[in-house]
Formats: structure tokens, C-alpha cells, sequence
């Protein structure tokens, strides 16, 4: 008799249902959880940006965290005329709503870079968004978002510059997939120390200069600060960090708004 109720059709429905109910469960938590890790995903940007300006304290809550963020300001800058753009022409009420990385997903947004392209981006977003930290009217730090390709994947990451919007105040990479012990020691507490104090321009303010030096940059070097020890074993993703920064902090990128900003007229 159980062997006649076994029928393919019996079998079908059973199946059928599991996935039903299965799929019902699935989305069910992920509708529940998105808020969360959106919330998340928010404090691990924020995290960031404070540990690029020097800012994060060891074993901070999240409500310490937040706290520390609301000192900043965030602003939109639009990077071929250098100055700032309001919130409401990207469509958005908040600034901090802007997402500058899906904006380069957008031909409307964004701008294709073809051959002149050393950081490997493909596209550059025509508005970015950006960190001041400014304390009685006087500009603290700048941080700003920065992203290209290593030797395995796009790193992207934080550089933080002091009120001179020159000298580096630190640089951090909160995503890429580089060779842990190689390329993975972009991490390195310690060798992120190095670029605390390094200057991003010379004295005309032109031209980025900022090099990784292979073999370790020599003390005796006239132009040291513009200098870092290039990663051992990861020359490529050495390259991959000197271009972007370079890339992002040229012309092409924060060049002009940050020209504007030594300046006063932004």
C-alpha cells in the first residue's frame, strides 16, 4: 500500500512545497536583515574614514563611532569644476545618501577614462563625495575616498590629509582581494604608519609625486617625503597603490578641488 502512494506526481508536489516554503524563509530573513546590514555596512565605512584621519579609537562602540563621525562633514564635489555640488542635483536629500561607486556605473554620472586610465577604473563618477573634519572655522582634515587596481583586485580606501590638504594624515583600504603575507600587507599597521606626514605636492602644487620606493626609500633622499617603502614581494600591487594615488590626487581627480581649497575659494 506505501508503495502506492509513491507516485512522480506525490514526489513533484513534496518538492514543490519544500521549495515554497523554503523560499518563503529565505526572503523572509533577508528582508528582515537588510536593515541591519545596511546599518553595518554604514559602520564600517565610518570606521574607516576615522581610522584614515586618525581618529579611531581602540575597541570604540558603535555609538562612540557615530559620535566621532557627526564631527565631520560630508560634502559632494564635483571633480571637473572642484567645487561643491548640492546633494539635491544627484537626486538625493542627504549627501551621505550618495553612492559615488554606483554613480560610475551610470553613463549619466560618470565619465569613461579609455587609455588614460593608470589606476584601472574604467570610469570615473563626475561627483565625489567627501570628509571634512572643520573645527572653529578652521579645516582640520580632508578624507577622501580613493580606489584602483592591485595585482588581483580594485582596492578601495581612505586617504586622509591635514589642514594643508597636502600632508597626509593616513591611508587605509577597507575592500580588495590582494595575496595575504604579499599584497595583503596593504593592512599592515606598520607600513601604513609610514605615509603619517608624507606630503602629496611639491611646492608648486602641480603634479602628485608620490612614489613606492622598492628596496626602501633611502633616508639621504632629498625628496623622501614624497616617499613610501613599496610592498616586499607585491611590486604589483605596490604600482597599483602609487597609481591611484597619484590618479586621485591629479587633475583628473581632487586635484582641483583641493587647489580651491589651499586657496579659500571653496
Amino acid at each position: 500500500m506505501s508503495n502506492a502512494k509513491e507516485t512522480v506526481s506525490r514526489t513533484l508536489i513534496v518538492a514543490l512545497a519544500l521549495c515554497i516554503v523554503c523560499s518563503v524563509v529565505v526572503s523572509t530573513a533577508a528582508v528582515m536583515l537588510k536593515p541591519a546590514q545596511v546599518t553595518n555596512q554604514n559602520l564600517d565605512i565610518k570606521s574607516n574614514i576615522l581610522a584614515a584621519a586618525g581618529m579611531l579609537e581602540a575597541g570604540a562602540t558603535p555609538a562612540e563611532i557615530e559620535a566621532q563621525f557627526q564631527r565631520f562633514e560630508v560634502r559632494l564635489v564635483d571633480l571637473d569644476t572642484g567645487e561643491y555640488v548640492d546633494a539635491s542635483a544627484v537626486g538625493f536629500d542627504d549627501a551621505m545618501k550618495y553612492d559615488m561607486y554606483r554613480a560610475a556605473s551610470d553613463p549619466a554620472q560618470a565619465t569613461v577614462l579609455g587609455s588614460e586610465d593608470p589606476a584601472g577604473i574604467k570610469r570615473r563618477p563626475n561627483v565625489a563625495k567627501i570628509f571634512m573634519l572643520i573645527e572653529n572655522g578652521e579645516l582640520q582634515r580632508v578624507v577622501l575616498p580613493v580606489h584602483g587596481y592591485g595585482l588581483w583586485s580594485t582596492l578601495y580606501g581612505f586617504v586622509s590629509l591635514e589642514g594643508d590638504a597636502n600632508t597626509i594624515e593616513g591611508l587605509g583600504f577597507y575592500a580588495h582581494a590582494e595575496t595575504p603575507g604579499l599584497g595583503g600587507e596593504v593592512d599592515n599597521p606598520r607600513w601604513k604608519q609610514q605615509w603619517i606626514g608624507k606630503t602629496v605636492y611639491g611646492t608648486e602644487f602641480t603634479q602628485p609625486e608620490i612614489r613606492l620606493v622598492k628596496g626602501g626609500v633611502d633616508p639621504n633622499d632629498p625628496n623622501k617625503e614624497h616617499k613610501v617603502d613599496a610592498l616586499s614581494g607585491a611590486t604589483l600591487t605596490s604600482r597599483g597603490v602609487e597609481n591611484l594615488l597619484n590618479y586621485w590626487m591629479g587633475e583628473s581627480g581632487y586635484a582641483t578641488f583641493l587647489q580651491k581649497l589651499r586657496q579659500g575659494e571653496v
